[in-house]
């Protein structure tokens, strides 16, 4: 069988224990949504994968090299989410890293998560009471330290609540534990900044070049007054939000008419797009 995980672009299922992202979380990663052999958000995950390796100092891996081992792992998996770990790769103990660092890169290919229901009728969600550190030299990037996001994952255990929203540490809204948020508010469509922290999403990027969205703090308070509320996210698309603790939408004609922008792009809402 046509191996589903590849490091270093040979079928296996270990990384050294010396190497840096084991240890420091010294890395990045993509999830990357597949239909077929196609994946439509392709060139914005190399363009964030990149930015990100040059932000961190960590030398990119080639494209190309990684889009031939995506169609390996992928191999006859008619859906897919690929996810992709770069990390600066096997360093002495310390801090300090490598003068030239030679990187490890993971490609693994697995089912995507069934969104269907969730496309259509939206999603419930708690707030989290775990705030987001502010640290700008890391926002944005998809790094391989998410612990942040573990521990407000672990806030909650109920089924029927899909999603947490997380907040800085001034009370403005920055994003889901696995999405970032759009909300619209007296008929503006907003989403929040994340150059302090979070992460800028391949889907956000997608929803910013789609329409028109203003980008800005938004006071948890305030989603009180939006007239609709959804996510996006590269693996499961665009996700109406049907309520926030005693707060409650009906999924809204921006989200509708965003769900169609993915449908155009080849992505299926029923299969995880």
């Amino acid at each position: 069988m046509t191996a589903r995980l590849l490091v270093d672009g040979v079928a296996a299922e270990r990384v050294s224990v010396l190497d840096r992202g084991f240890g420091y979380g010294d890395g990045l990663f993509e999830s990357i949504r597949l239909v077929g052999t196609r994946a439509p958000l392709w060139a914005r995950h190399m363009q964030r994968l990149t930015a990100g390796c040059e932000r961190l100092l960590i030398p990119a891996p080639d494209p190309d090299q990684l889009w031939h081992e995506t169609q390996q792992v992928r191999a006859d998996m008619a859906h897919a989410v690929v996810r992709i770990t770069v990390t600066r790769g096997i360093g002495e103990r310390g801090y300090a890293p490598p003068a030239t660092p030679r990187p490890t890169r993971v490609v693994a290919a697995f089912p995507p998560p069934p969104v269907g229901e969730a496309a259509i009728h939206g999603v419930r969600m708690r707030l989290c009471r775990l705030r987001l550190a502010e640290q700008p030299r890391l926002a944005g990037i998809k790094h391989l330290n998410r612990l942040e996001q573990v521990l407000a994952r672990a806030e909650w255990n109920d089924p029927a609540i899909a999603e947490g929203v997380l907040c800085d540490g001034h009370g403005h809204v920055i994003s889901a534990t696995m999405a970032n948020l759009f909300a619209v508010i007296d008929g503006e469509l907003l989403t929040p900044a994340v150059d302090r922290c979070g992460i800028a999403g391949v889907a956000r990027a997608e929803v910013l070049e789609a329409t028109s969205v203003r980008v800005a703090e938004i006071p948890l308070d305030t989603l009180a007054g939006a007239s609709e509320l959804f996510l996006s996210s590269s693996v499961r698309g665009i996700v109406p939000v049907q309520s926030l603790e005693r707060w409650t939408w009906a999924p809204g004609a921006v989200a509708r008419r965003l769900q169609q922008h993915w449908r155009d792009l080849g992505f299926s809402m029923e299969q995880g797009g």
